[in-house]
């Protein structure tokens, strides 16, 4: 059997979607960001909390999701099958196989979209925890003879592993953009310095989102110099408010114009950011360099 080695003009001649997790407080206008995809007709808009109210009048499809269950089965279809899965496990070739039956051939059913729009990530992790918190791993049975009880460790074991695996699944999705939004929680640590995460259920998940995703983007308010607000991407891990930020294609600047369309493009084609500092300063460091 041959290795598959793919060559650089193959891997480089292959478009791929990008995959695209926004955060942000709410009423920052996240939903809203289904209106700068364009053509309507190749988004397909996925509403797991019933936010349509916020693109009233937007041309697209769309498909409701309410419970834990079908949001896997939508990505199976969305994904494809993984050949590394056991038949009785999901996303396997015989859980694609379920839902073509179920759904109609993937090419016929999603084959004119070239965006799957997520909203929102975060009341996915309630759907998931919902669906957790009535599985025989999350109880445990403490003696022999006795009703099991609850185990928190068990649930959230499960939870992580479960919105993680359907994370990574989207993640190999060969052909479409994958955009999902979610809740921005700001918080004090014991120094009372703010702490921005991402609002989603689990520890687990917190801390593994932005290494599974091409990029983490904030999306927040921003003043001019005047005191006039305005609405920002946040692109880069380093920044100087402490956002949840990545990007993986390197091509995005700290600060972008909350454009789906413009942003993607520039993903895909726009030139590599050299502005990382590989070099260590002359001077030497005090303590007052030091940012906390």
């Amino acid at each position: 059997m041959a290795l598959g080695i793919i060559t650089a003009d193959q891997r480089m001649a292959t478009q791929t979607g990008v995959k695209l997790c926004i955060l942000g407080p709410h009423g920052i206008g996240k939903t809203s960001l289904l209106k700068t995809l364009e053509p309507a007709s190749a988004t397909l808009f996925v509403d797991m909390e019933g936010g349509a109210l916020a693109v009233e009048g937007w041309q697209g499809d769309s498909v409701k999701v309410r419970d834990w269950r079908s949001a896997v089965d939508i990505a199976c279809l969305i994904g494809g099958p993984n050949p590394s899965r056991r038949p009785d496990q999901d996303y396997s070739a015989e859980h694609f196989g379920h839902v073509v039956k179920t759904f109609g051939p993937r090419e016929e059913v999603l084959g004119k979209y070239e965006s799957i729009f997520g909203d929102s990530i975060s009341e996915l992790t309630r759907l998931c925890a919902a669906w957790c918190s009535g599985r025989p791993e999350a109880f445990t049975v403490e003696k022999p003879g006795k009703p099991s009880v609850p185990d928190k460790w068990g649930f959230f074991d499960l939870l992580g592993d479960e919105m993680i695996g359907w994370l990574r699944h989207l993640q190999h999705c060969p052909d479409k953009n994958v955009i999902l939004v979610g809740g921005l929680d700001k918080k004090a640590d014991e120094y009372k310095r703010t702490i921005w995460s991402p609002q989603v259920e689990g520890g687990k998940l917190k801390r593994e989102l932005p290494g599974i995703v091409d990029s983490v983007l904030s999306m927040v308010e921003m003043k001019l110099e005047d005191g006039t607000p305005y609405r920002a991407f946040v692109c880069q891990t380093l920044n100087q408010w402490g956002y949840p930020a990545k990007d993986r294609s390197g091509r995005l600047d700290l600060i972008e114009e909350p454009h789906l369309g413009k942003l993607i493009a520039k993903m895909k084609g726009g030139q590599r950011n050299n502005s990382m500092v590989t070099t260590l300063p002359t001077a030497p460091v005090t303590d007052k360099d030091i940012p906390f």
